[in-house]
């Protein structure tokens, strides 16, 4: 059995000090293979060396909504710099973020922009944030179909089911995270069930969200995408061993990762 987890902030202070053993449990567990995801230029350019130390780390780089107000003048040229790196195969964390007020929504809606005009100039799918901000992230898929197919994620989803529609259509991946597994998320547990197989995805989100039986765990790392997974795959009366084989390869296909 193999999972491939799709979201993993190994950067982390957590995390990054320990990482060969961070590594090493995500082996023993089946994830074979994971994304590591930048929020900010510096934890991008981590992320990237990251990728190039360890086989089965692949990286993402982009400036998180939340982070938008603090970038420097130069940052977004830096993080584009990035993008041709052969082992980053995707453009983000990016999205918008309502809960926290850490920069304006209009700045977001820029930096979003500018993710996804990069997005479509390198080929490479976007990983979208989005936090109490499910009309503006309506609004701007409905946008975005002017401008032809959007590849990417909606990542630590926790929207409805026609929000999760609509992004279908318009060509994302729906990726669920330990979320998924606490009790009274039942409803978000329905949702999952309704999402077209090929286009479903399983992550971490580490150092958050720990799933359960481990949600006591802190930091939550790769080698817990499994529980989601296995939760994912009951929800859905499939075998786990299935359920992995299935989001792996979406996972590889959408970043354009071959198989080992």
């Amino acid at each position: 059995m193999e999972w491939f987890d799709t979201h993993a902030h190994l950067f982390d202070e957590g995390l990054l000090p320990q990482i060969e053993d961070v590594l090493s449990r995500a082996d023993e567990a089946g994830v074979k293979t994971m994304v590591a995801i930048g929020t900010t230029l510096e934890d991008s350019r981590i992320c990237v060396e990251l990728a190039e130390r360890f086989p089965q780390v692949y990286a993402s780089v982009g400036i998180h909504p939340n982070h938008s107000a603090e970038a420097k003048e130069g940052d977004l040229d830096a993080v584009e710099s990035l993008m041709t790196h052969p082992k980053v195969v995707a453009i983000g964390e990016t999205g918008l973020d309502r809960y926290w007020d850490f920069a304006p929504i209009e700045l977001q809606k820029e930096y979003l922009q500018w993710h996804v005009e990069k997005s479509r100039q390198y080929q490479k799918p976007l990983v979208i944030h989005m936090r109490e901000c499910e009309q503006d992230i309506v609004e701007w898929l409905e946008a975005s179909k002017a401008d032809g197919p959007l590849s990417g994620i909606l990542h630590s989803y926790t929207g409805n089911v026609e929000l999760a529609e609509l992004g279908v259509a318009c060509g994302m991946h729906i990726s669920f995270a330990g979320m998924l597994t606490f009790k009274r998320n039942q409803e978000l547990r329905d949702v999952a069930k309704t999402i077209p197989l090929e286009r479903l995805l399983v992550e971490t989100d580490c150092p958050y969200l720990s799933p359960e039986p481990c949600r006591k765990q802190r930091p939550n790392e790769p080698a817990l995408v499994v529980h989601t997974g296995t939760c994912l795959a009951g929800e859905r009366g499939m075998e786990p061993a299935e359920l992995a084989r299935v989001t792996t390869n979406n996972a590889r296909k959408l970043f354009g990762i071959q198989s080992t």
